[in-house]
């Protein structure tokens, strides 16, 4: 073999994958031990010790990267899967990391990357964050923040083009009483869907009845509570298009509630394209953004960073697209 020889020329010698090998020579958990001799013999064969240790020494690096969520739920699991995608096969390990925040007001993700960076992970991805800058010596990539892009690298969807789409398909499917579930005020891509759901009601000539809006704040309780005042009014809407999945099931549960048929009798439309959207017995029409590719192109950014070099585009928009099922039709004459 000729040249310097690489972490993956040790990971094909051996029969294992990259991050087999650097978990192996850095001693961390998780190897049988069979296969950490391997890749330690295969390691001394091929030379690649004495590199691998002057490259660490001169690095200083942990070999990890860090995802840091403002929480566990559907959204950010999905990232978090791409983001894995990603890091497969690389010399990397991914720590998912959740701070206590709550009640501290916005900050958090500063608060998280100042415990981190430099002796747990080399790099950080956050999502939905408050803040989009962060006095910090690691790369840092946003996903979807609160703001927009700003000083950081960021990744979102488009969820202006895809609040537009999901209340012009309500509105070809012959509604015009379409009702809103609003996200959180403070998330800018919720603004954006409030936004585009204005403007296809706009495009369509159909005036904008306030009655018709609600704020669920992508949380359970307030968005039932919305649903029930929504569908309660003697002039209710006959579809509601809800920032997202989580959202959109609650209105079907609560419509249900009420002795509504969905979708004879109400048609519902998401926004997100979550696992549990196609799995319930009467599966969600929704806006499918691409949330795993999200975690993927975040991480590719990373990976950019570390290595040294500049991102092409600092500020990247993903599209989205319709998914009809079963949640939505034709309004009841």
């Amino acid at each position: 073999m000729s040249g310097r020889t690489t972490i993956h020329d040790v990971a094909r010698a051996a029969g294992v994958s990259v991050s087999t090998v650097s978990k192996a020579v850095n001693g961390r958990y998780g190897i049988a031990d069979a296969t950490v001799q391997r890749v330690l013999d295969t390691v001394r064969e091929l030379g690649y010790e004495s590199s691998l240790v002057a490259s660490s020494m001169r690095a200083r690096r942990t070999g990890v990267i860090g995802v840091l969520l403002a929480d566990f739920e559907p959204f950010s699991a999905e990232i978090l899967k791409g983001v894995g995608l990603a890091v497969h096969d690389t010399a990397f390990d991914l720590l998912a990391y959740s701070g206590s925040h709550h009640g501290a007001g916005d900050g958090w993700e500063r608060r998280s990357l100042s415990r981190l960076s430099g002796t747990l992970i080399d790099a950080a991805i956050m999502v939905t964050p408050t803040v989009v800058s962060a006095a910090t010596e690691i790369p840092v990539v946003a996903i979807d923040p609160h703001t927009g892009g700003a000083d950081l690298p960021t990744v979102e969807s488009d969820s202006f083009a895809g609040a537009l789409t999901a209340t012009r398909h309500l509105i070809e499917l012959g509604h015009r009483r379409i009702g809103f579930l609003a996200g959180r005020p403070d998330l800018r891509s919720a603004g954006l869907r409030d936004a585009g759901y204005r403007r296809a009601l706009a495009d369509a000539g159909i005036p904008i009845d306030p009655a018709l809006v609600g704020v669920g704040r992508y949380e359970l309780e307030t968005t039932r509570e919305s649903a029930r005042l929504l569908l309660a009014s003697p002039t209710r809407p006959t579809a509601v298009f809800a920032a997202n999945d989580l959202s959109a099931i609650a209105v079907i549960e609560v419509a249900q509630e009420m002795g509504l048929r969905v979708p004879q009798d109400l048609s519902v439309i998401g926004f997100d394209d979550v696992p549990e959207a196609s799995r319930r017995a009467l599966p969600l029409t929704t806006i499918q953004q691409p949330m795993r590719r999200l975690g993927q192109v975040a991480a590719d950014m990373v990976f950019t960073l570390l290595a040294g070099r500049e991102i092409e585009q600092t500020h990247v928009t993903l599209p989205t697209r319709l998914v009809v099922r079963a949640t939505t039709a034709r309004p009841a004459e």
